[in-house]
């Protein structure tokens, strides 16, 4: 198990939190610390017209509640923010999940490769989020918690919890970048704007043919990664 191994200290999960109710306590036996839940706003529709498949917020609220049930926690909200569809919903993303102590991190509307027909003027700027909020409920700066944090942080005057802020469009943050991502077809994402990924299945066999010439000057056919298996892990 990935939490076994030493030297890793955290292992977090960011969801879509559509299947969340269900496996939140299942997850947390097998080790995961803590989730991360996409949500884009509080009604089905300005939801849908973000996240593209109609899923419903009632069922992603329902995976949030049984994350803190399984000790998931801090269960952090994801917001990206897309000017024209969700930009109004702002406030309301912030009182809702501020009275529930849930931290809600606002994300610019960014390109993702070639899947969402990007365009710069539907970014809403990080920093008329932070005005907007600053406005309604007074902010203070909190400094990062370790090297590399994407999110710049603020906490609520008042006591009630924090916010984040990542402005990956108008400030970007690539240089001090400490994050690599695995997809479920074992490929790596090389940088979020980009349409091609890295095969880690690839890299992980030439690492072993490398250390395998070094050590040994052959190949341990048990390092070997079979086509098949790889196939079905693309199909799954």
């Amino acid at each position: 198990m990935v939490v076994s191994v030493d030297g890793i200290e955290d292992v977090a999960l960011t969801t879509n939190g559509w299947l969340l109710a269900r496996y939140a306590r299942a997850l947390a036996d097998a080790g995961l610390r803590r989730v991360t839940v996409s949500l884009d706003a509080l009604d089905d529709a300005t939801f849908a017209a973000i996240n593209g498949v109609g899923a419903k917020v009632a069922t992603v609220l329902e995976g949030i509640e049984a994350a803190v049930a399984a000790g998931l926690t801090p269960v952090k909200v994801n917001m990206v923010v897309k000017r024209g569809v969700n930009g109004h919903a702002v406030l309301e993303m912030a009182q809702y999940f501020r009275e529930r102590g849930h931290p809600l991190r606002f994300i610019e509307y960014m390109d993702v490769g070639t899947t969402n027909h990007w365009r710069l003027d539907e970014v809403v700027p990080a920093s008329e989020i932070l005005s907007l909020i600053d406005a309604r409920w007074p902010l203070t700066p909190v400094a990062p918690s370790y090297p590399g944090e994407v999110a710049s942080r603020y906490r609520y005057r008042d006591g009630a919890g924090e916010i984040g802020l990542i402005a990956s469009v108008t400030q970007p943050f690539c240089g001090g970048c400490t994050r690599a991502r695995l997809k479920a077809s074992a490929e790596t994402p090389t940088r979020t704007h980009s349409a091609r990924d890295t095969d880690s299945f690839a890299l992980g066999r030439a690492l072993v043919l490398q250390a395998s010439h070094v050590t040994s000057g052959r190949v341990t056919p048990a390092l070997r990664t079979p086509r098949a298996s790889r196939r079905r892990m693309r199909e799954t």
